[in-house]
């Protein structure tokens, strides 16, 4: 009988302990993880521990309450940021999660040449946007229609009044029946702030945003107002992906009012006439901008008020309009917080944005010596101006054709902003030549145009 062969070590059954089974958490990150791989070269990670996951998120604008910090991820783009983003936010979608790209902090100097880290947020929670009922937008509007007609009635009659008082009396004492006299102005005011609000939204929809329809404001207490209205505005309803939409977005409207505002108010000055400045009488300048002082000079021949002849803007509907819609304009213009100035200069510069804040701030402060509308301003500044349109991708910069376009659109607001509009003065040493006041913001504001354009150009 042989002897049975002993079984080697090699031979033996070998057991395994039973793997613990991957959890449901852990297949989530590896999800996350492979999806962000795809564009990323991840040098590090950090997902967020689950029991921390109804903690707030960092502050990150126009997320929404309802996301919170997932995991973060640090390396480098493995492609251009942009097609990056639309890649990564496609997967995240299926997920309802969310992605914010920031370039992370410069390196050392001993680094300059390499390109900069980049990071990577995601979040879990998107914002759905529910349609809106349409109806308020168009009370507000109608009411605006009223408010406006009551202002341009009320320059028509006051027109009629200077060669027929009895009968403008008549006429002030059935305004709403006298309301059809004020269609010019209604028509140019709406036209051009409706022009600017459509801008907004046609731009917002090209680039799939959602967003409300405009709402109009009214005012129709003439005691307050020489206009009708305070504006118009449109509600973004989700956050921007890019600097290049948020560029698009706030200088669409801006834009597109300025195609009707320069045309209404050419036509209104070559209808309006000049009148004799009477010595010791009190008058309501509506104040000069570089571009209104060019556009009068070339209407009349020459500069008014000159100390003899003003052009008396309101006994034209439509020089009023062009002259109010360009300072509705330049006030969206200022380049502070949620105007339109301030997406604009965002998507520019970026965080170095907020720099101005307080510069700006302390020259609308120093303009309110000279009209008190601006402290109005200031203070609504001080409580509304710090908040900032953050895109999704910060890493995405202006291409050169948005880039000098945004240069453009500022160098406009420096030509069209009126640096003492409304003011009260008394003839007629007042009211000889143009003010100082007209060149102050230029001055401030075409040294920094040529500053931000020597940096982008090195």
């Amino acid at each position: 009988m042989l002897p049975e062969i002993a079984s080697s070590r090699e031979d033996r059954p070998v057991i395994r302990s039973p793997q613990p089974p991957i959890s449901q958490a852990e297949m989530h990150h590896n999800e996350i993880r492979q999806m962000v791989a795809n564009v990323l070269l991840i040098e590090d990670e950090d997902f967020v521990e689950p029991a921390r996951e109804d903690e707030p998120a960092p502050p990150e604008p126009g997320l929404g309450l309802a996301t919170h910090l997932v995991a973060m991820f640090e390396g480098k783009l493995l492609r251009d940021s942009e097609s990056a983003y639309e890649e990564l936010d496609r997967q995240l979608r299926e997920i309802d999660h969310l992605a914010v790209f920031r370039e992370t902090a410069s390196l050392p100097e001993a680094e300059i040449g390499e390109s900069n880290p980049h990071t990577i947020m995601i979040f879990k929670g998107r914002l759905h946007p529910q349609p809106r009922p349409w109806w308020p937008n168009l009370l507000l509007f109608i009411i605006t229609i009223f408010s406006v007609l009551m202002v341009g009635a009320t320059m028509a009659i006051a027109e009629i009044g200077e060669t027929n008082r009895q009968q403008a009396e008549q006429m002030a004492n059935n305004i709403v029946g006298e309301l059809w006299r004020g269609w010019p102005y209604a028509a140019a005011i709406l036209l051009i702030l409706g022009a600017h609000e459509l801008g907004h939204y046609f731009a917002a929809r090209h680039h799939k945003l959602a967003v409300t329809l405009p709402y109009f404001i009214p005012l129709p207490f003439l005691s307050l107002t020489l206009v009708g209205t305070m504006g118009a505005f449109i509600q973004l309803r989700e956050p921007m992906r890019n600097r290049k939409v948020l560029f698009d977005v706030g200088a669409a409207g801006p834009l597109t009012g300025l195609i009707f505002a320069i045309p209404i108010l050419l036509i209104g000055l070559a209808v309006a006439r000049l009148a004799p400045i009477e010595p010791n009488t009190v008058y309501i300048y509506e104040g000069d901008s570089l571009f209104y002082a060019l556009a009068k000079t070339i209407a009349f021949g020459r500069f008014v008020p000159d100390g003899q002849f003003d052009v008396m803007i309101t006994s034209s509907q439509l020089a009023w309009a062009g002259w109010t819609g360009l300072l509705v304009t330049a006030l969206n213009l200022i380049p502070i917080g949620q105007l339109d100035g301030g997406h604009i200069l965002y998507a520019l510069i970026g965080e170095r944005a907020r720099w101005l804040y307080y510069p700006l701030l302390l020259v609308l402060g120093g303009l309110a010596l000279m009209s008190g509308m601006w402290l109005i301003w200031v203070v609504i500044l001080l409580f509304f101006g710090r908040i900032y349109a953050t895109p999704l991708d910060m890493i995405t910069p202006l291409d050169p054709r948005r880039r000098s376009l945004a240069l453009l659109t500022l160098f406009i607001f420096a030509v069209i902003f009126v640096p003492a509009p409304l003011t009260q003065i008394t003839s007629p040493g007042a009211l000889e030549g143009p003010r100082e006041s007209v060149y102050l913001l230029p001055m401030l504001v075409l040294p920094a145009l040529g500053w931000l354009r020597a940096r982008f150009r090195g």
